[in-house]
């Protein structure tokens, strides 16, 4: 059994930016994980969109196939990905909903796909404010984490890594019964996730779990509790080439727990074109950079064609 995982908690809204990019750089350093509270996310609106994320979910297979996956925007059923292929199993126990960019600078027309209106009326309106709103709490975010690496708070924008962000939402479903199966099931296998941050709310119900050292065998895993009002938020892999491994991209993974399951991940990506390289603060003689400068949209369109290989 799991142990618990107690994670650091951090408040948008404190007056002492500099303590709380420090609380922010040693959770970063020693978990890659921490609670985000007051980030002006309403608990209404929570609410308002975890009910509209499962009437979504509760329309047949072939009302939610017509919105199938296109351009990481769609649907995704059950089994469709496998965020850890070498697991060999046939696939994760969940089915999920991409919503992209709402002003997409570099298509004709908006990618993103939306339910008919007289099915699901004011379904497309609410994920378009939650969106917004957890897109403006995490680049508030993304200056601290600034300030946590020594930087200017502005860096990250000077970069462009926040000028029209790739920034996606992702409704989540894991269903509680599952087909039986002599394999081990996964509602979302082992992985750590590919971008800057992932801003994560959950309807409560458990199955969270993650690993802080990948690399060690075996691996010990420890349950992430959900806090009421709070995102949980990790950071991704591309922070961790940012930052020359200083900051952990850490192994995570839901557990199936026998009860049905909804959550929303928002990924927060730098625009495209921005090149990610190391931090002058994060390297030095005997630290030199790991990893060769990628552009962020490249190194994206690579992890995605890993995930969705068929």
């Amino acid at each position: 059994m799991a142990e618990s995982l107690q994670l650091p908690i951090i408040d948008l809204t404190s007056p002492d930016r500099i303590s709380t990019a420090r609380a922010i750089r040693q959770a970063c350093v020693e978990v890659g994980f921490f609670y985000l509270i007051n980030h002006g996310v309403e608990e209404k609106l929570f609410k308002k969109v975890l009910e509209h994320s499962q009437k979504y979910f509760s329309l047949s297979v072939e009302e939610k196939m017509k919105l199938v996956r296109r351009n990481n925007r769609g649907y995704t059923p059950l089994y469709a990905e496998n965020l850890d292929p070498s697991s060999g199993t046939q696939g994760d126990s969940k089915e999920s909903f991409y919503i992209g960019s709402l002003e997409d600078k570099r298509a004709v027309s908006n990618l993103n796909q939306w339910p008919a209106k007289e099915i699901l009326p004011c379904w497309r309106s609410t994920m378009e404010d939650y969106y917004k709103r957890v897109l403006d709490a995490g680049i508030r975010l993304i200056s601290l984490i600034a300030l946590a690496l020594e930087l200017d708070e502005d860096f990250f924008h000077k970069a462009g890594a926040c000028d029209s962000p790739n920034a996606f939402l992702r409704l989540l479903h894991y269903p509680g019964e599952l087909r039986l199966s002599e394999q081990v099931v996964y509602g979302a296998s082992a992985h750590s996730d590919y971008g800057m941050l992932t801003l994560l709310a959950t309807d409560g119900v458990g199955g969270l779990q993650v690993c802080r050292e990948k690399f060690k065998r075996p691996q010990i895993w420890e349950d992430v509790h959900h806090l009421s009002g709070a995102f949980i938020v990790n950071i991704g892999d591309m922070m961790e080439r940012w930052t020359n491994c200083l900051f952990r991209s850490t192994l995570h993974r839901v557990m199936p727990t026998g009860q049905e399951r909804f959550s929303m991940a928002f990924f927060l990506e730098p625009n495209p074109d921005c090149v990610v390289e190391c931090l002058k603060s994060c390297c030095s003689d005997s630290s030199p950079p790991r990893f060769s400068p990628i552009r962020a949209g490249d190194y994206l369109e690579e992890r995605f064609k890993v995930t969705y290989a068929s």
